[in-house]
């Protein structure tokens, strides 16, 4: 399908650059995936999961690079979103980027990934 896109807090970018892995974050773990939005579901996902934090960091992932452990189910709303069953290689990101926010504090995202 494309790319998809994680977002982190920049600790779990660190820790994940440290690593050269991304393992998941507390959410990631307790569901047993590694959660993923599509373009148009970026910002849906910031507002509801990420709308407090500062520092974030959007990570672009081709999805069909990860095989058949990059799955598309039905999830928030009755879209499907790209979840990841196992960790993620820090050579498979096509990029990562901070998240910037406006003056008036919505995000603002790369051009290329909404």
């Amino acid at each position: 399908m494309g790319q998809v896109y994680k977002i982190l807090r920049q600790d779990e970018w660190a820790a994940a650059l440290a690593a050269g892995v991304f393992r998941g974050s507390a959410d990631d773990l307790r569901d047993g995936f590694i959660h993923f939005s599509g373009g148009p579901q970026l910002l849906g996902t910031a507002e509801k999961y990420f709308a407090a934090e500062r520092n974030l960091v959007l990570v672009a992932v081709d999805d069909e690079a990860m095989g058949e452990a990059m799955r598309w189910e039905v999830s928030r709303g009755g879209q499907k979103f790209p979840h990841l069953y196992g960790e993620l290689p820090l050579d498979r990101a096509a990029w990562a980027r901070p998240i910037l926010r406006g003056e008036d504090g919505h995000f603002i995202f790369p051009h290329d990934a909404v």
